[in-house]
């Protein structure tokens, strides 16, 4: 008589966790390993999707009026619903002088102070940010030296300019010192007079009567705006009132955009690490209860049921798992909040003034990551168990693996049609696509790699080399179990390697030819430039960014872009982007651009054609396109005219002169025949590679970087290191799972007459033949669609360091060799 299925599922399932601790022991790494980096990812994004801009400047505000610093942009895609997409500016938006007087008359308003800011320079060409000293009330910044400025040539200065009272600081008396940042304040008319925006504030700062709450404030305020009609002076959008954290939206411009791309990357990496972590499991668990084929059969002979069998198979797994995605969840939340401090304090990394907060409450969304982790792995085992003792013909399974493979193939031949993001989207489905082919025909590759390598193995490698080819032979699917993983590292690495190193390479070929000034200059203008002696031609370029909406793939999207603008007169000799039709002169006349090519070909535009963006500041422009050029990925996919995009940027100052002497002189001897021809042109002008270089430095090529590039670089690699160990730990953690299952193996060729240095042999073309197989397989997997990827984007194949694709071979190797030795020498499991 047969036992009831709860009785026996739980017999079953505690003898054979008993017997088989150590080949669970596999399993239980790696979901604790993937909890651990899926409960850091959803750390990260739950303190990204809290955080927001600092507040400083505003903290004294109950409410602070401002421009509408997101644009969006509603369209019908074919057969759906309207849709919305949002993205944020990085330049000011401002807003009418005239809402100053509209919050004075709203009851409750102590007083509506207007804020400007502006850029000074001082002798020396370091820049100082300007406000009026009317503003500090908003803060409050409070004096703590001397008074408050009351003429035009008159300052107080914030900490850290090193001045003191009496010294005088770009073209300023410097009367007073103040808490707060490193500001220079001005007098309220000196302040309109240097902004050079009439009619215009950058916010407007509202305090509060004594005893108005600030949610009462907000309400007056809001219906006082609403009822005046007043729009921003870009793009027409209504005003905004925020009160609490949102204030320091209006402070910190950069911090909005910087969240969105951290939450879009987190989100991006996360499915990849589900994705890598299912292949992982998968591998693992159905080598693990491969191995117990034997047992299961015998339990079948005996009286258990199938259902039994895979009832008890889920149950060892669920609690091995749970048990490790706990552990992975409290490692989590010990390990993230070391990394995550110092990503925020790493200078450079996150925006000035993006707060991303942790919680203690947040913390308790690791064991909901836990619970999924665990959840995926009693699914594997589901998948992994069906049909115990009747493996089949593998038919179906073959099937699939070519579909996939077909479909991989597919996905990266799209990709080199397309361009940007779409391409990198392209390729990455096509990696993971052919990945998964790999894994389910695995058996199948292993069992040809062996048929191809069995001669050489039988002719050259002895008795080693027999065994070898023998076991191959035989034990086709233990190898494809062995393979995947060594596949899987390949190929990611690979993938993840070499998208940033194909592009980065790309990006600096074209910046190095692109770029042909002979002398950089900083904290002046190319006006100025021009008329030193020895100067033959010099533009300014100045950098901003501007939004392109567009369809992709039938949905809709709003890509934000880093353009330059450059002076027309000015790139003969300092900036040559490869123009391939048209004429770059046309710059010259407002309302016109030039085009990269790549964004020409999507966007099927040419010379004489029109194209609709918003500037940095939200302000849509049609503009003519009078040239195509070619070094987009180092000059970025649009070039404006200087007096274009200069008035809708928060800084119009230029980030550098680049400028040509005429006789294609470079480095120092440039240096030298310009300052033996006359005196510096301005306060400030300094020759060099960058706003700190010195008199004899080479010029730097021009370049732009994508928005947020080093924020995303910093987290990409962490979390690629992170991914990669654990693909590794898969690669370690399977060959050892398949070392303790052959001893017995091991140990009967013993006894019929193998030498223990036979033994060691066959082992060690074992792990020659996966590494081998593993890398070149992985390689044509990451060859396709990384082709495709570097073909649509730079015209070219793609890259990989010699010392990076070492170190790759290299990993792998010592990681097979120590999965396939150290079982070897254990003991019996």
């Amino acid at each position: 008589m047969r036992l009831s299925q709860g009785p026996a599922v739980r017999l079953l399932a505690v003898r054979s966790l008993r017997a088989h601790r150590k080949a669970w022991a596999a399993v239980f790494a790696a979901v604790a390993v993937t909890s651990a980096l899926l409960g850091a990812l959803a750390l990260a994004a739950g303190s990204a999707a809290l955080g927001h801009a600092r507040v400083e400047r505003y903290a004294a505000a109950a409410v602070v009026v401002a421009g509408d610093q997101e644009v969006r942009w509603t369209t019908k895609p074919w057969g759906s619903e309207p849709t919305t997409t949002v993205t944020a500016l990085t330049e000011r938006v401002r807003i009418p002088a005239a809402t100053v007087d509209v919050l004075r008359a709203v009851p409750g308003v102590r007083a509506a102070v207007p804020d400007r800011a502006f850029a000074v320079r001082d002798d020396t060409g370091t820049a100082h940010t300007g406000r009026s000293w009317e503003a500090a009330r908003l803060a409050p910044y409070r004096l703590t030296d001397g008074r408050e400025p009351r003429a035009a040539d008159e300052a107080v200065l914030g900490p850290g300019a090193g001045a003191r009272v009496g010294d005088t600081v770009a073209g300023r008396k410097v009367v007073g010192l103040a808490d707060g940042p490193a500001a220079l304040y001005v007098t309220e008319a000196e302040a309109r007079r240097l902004a050079g925006r009439p009619g215009s504030v950058d916010a407007v700062g509202v305090l509060a009567d004594p005893g108005v709450p600030a949610d009462v404030l907000h309400a007056r305020v809001r219906a006082a705006l609403d009822e005046a009609g007043l729009r921003d002076t870009a793009s027409g959008q209504p005003l905004r009132a925020l009160t609490g954290d949102g204030r320091g939206g209006a402070e910190h411009l950069a911090a909005a955009p910087a969240r969105m791309e951290l939450l879009q990357l987190l989100a991006a990496v996360s499915g990849t690490v589900v994705l890598v972590a299912v292949l992982v499991l998968a591998s693992l668990v159905a080598q693990s209860l491969q191995q117990r084929s034997g047992e299961r059969e015998l339990l079948l002979s005996v009286g258990a049921t199938p259902r039994q069998v895979r009832a008890a198979a889920g149950r060892e797994v669920t609690r091995v798992a749970g048990l490790a995605a706990l552990c992975g969840a409290v490692l989590a939340a010990a390990v993230f909040p070391v990394l995550w401090s110092a990503l925020r304090h790493r200078t450079g990394v996150v925006p000035e003034g993006l707060e991303l907060p942790s919680p203690p409450w947040l913390f308790t969304g690791v064991a909901a990551v836990a619970a999924v982790v665990a959840g995926i792995a009693r699914l594997v085992v589901l998948l992994a168990a069906r049909r115990p003792g009747k493996p089949g013909t593998g038919g179906v399974r073959k099937a699939v693996g070519i579909a996939l493979l077909v479909l991989g193939t597919g996905s990266a031949a799209t990709a080199t049609a397309q361009g940007g993001d779409a391409a990198g989207a392209a390729a990455g489905a096509a990696t993971v696509t052919l990945v998964a082919g790999c894994a389910v025909l695995g058996p199948w590759i292993a069992g040809a790699a062996a048929k191809v390598l069995d001669l050489p193995f039988r002719r050259l490698g002895g008795a080693a080399g027999r065994l070898t080819a023998a076991g191959a032979s035989t034990h086709s699917r233990r190898l494809g179990a062995a393979l995947v993983p060594v596949v899987l590292v390949t190929a990611f690495a690979l993938v993840q390697l070499s998208a940033g190193t194909t592009m980065g390479r790309a990006a600096e070929e074209q910046a190095r030819v692109a770029t042909t000034a002979d002398l950089a200059f900083s904290g002046t203008t190319a006006e100025r430039v021009r008329l030193r002696p020895g100067i033959a031609s010099a533009t300014d370029v100045v950098r901003s960014t501007v939004v392109l909406a567009r369809t992709q793939a039938g949905d809709p999207r709003l890509d934000r872009l880093p353009v330059l603008g450059v002076d027309a007169a000015g790139l003969v000799g300092t900036l040559d982007p490869g123009v391939v039709a048209g004429d770059l002169a046309g710059l010259a006349r407002p309302g016109t651009v030039a085009v990269g090519a790549d964004m020409a070909d999507s966007l099927d535009v040419q010379p004489g054609s029109t194209v609709e963006l918003r500037l940095g500041d939200g302000t849509p422009k049609r503009l003519r396109v009078v040239a195509v050029y070619e070094r987009s990925l180092a000059l970025g996919e649009f070039l404006l005219p200087k007096a274009e995009l200069a008035p809708h940027t928060s800084d119009p100052y230029p980030a550098r002169v680049l400028a040509s002497t005429g006789e294609r002189l470079t480095g120092e001897r440039a240096v030298d025949a310009v300052a033996d021809a006359g005196p510096d042109a301005g306060p400030g002008a300094a020759a060099g590679a960058g706003p700190d270089a010195g008199p004899h430095a080479v010029v730097e090529p021009e370049r732009v970087s994508p928005p947020g590039a080093e924020l995303n670089a910093v987290v990409s690699a962490v979390v690629v290191s992170a991914i990669g160990g654990l693909t590794l730990l898969s690669v370690l953690s399977t060959l050892t799972l398949i070392g303790a299952g052959r001893r017995g193996e091991l140990h009967l060729l013993g006894q019929v007459g193998a030498s223990a240095g036979q033994l060691r042999r066959m082992l060690g073309l074992e792990a020659g033949f996966l590494t081998a197989t593993g890398l070149l397989v992985g390689l044509a997997v990451a060859a396709l669609p990384l082709t495709a990827f570097a073909w649509a984007l730079t015209g070219g194949l793609p890259y990989l360091p010699p010392g990076q694709a070492a170190l790759i071979a290299g990993t792998v190797l010592a990681t097979v060799c120590a999965g396939v030795f150290l079982p070897a020498s254990g003991g019996r499991s």
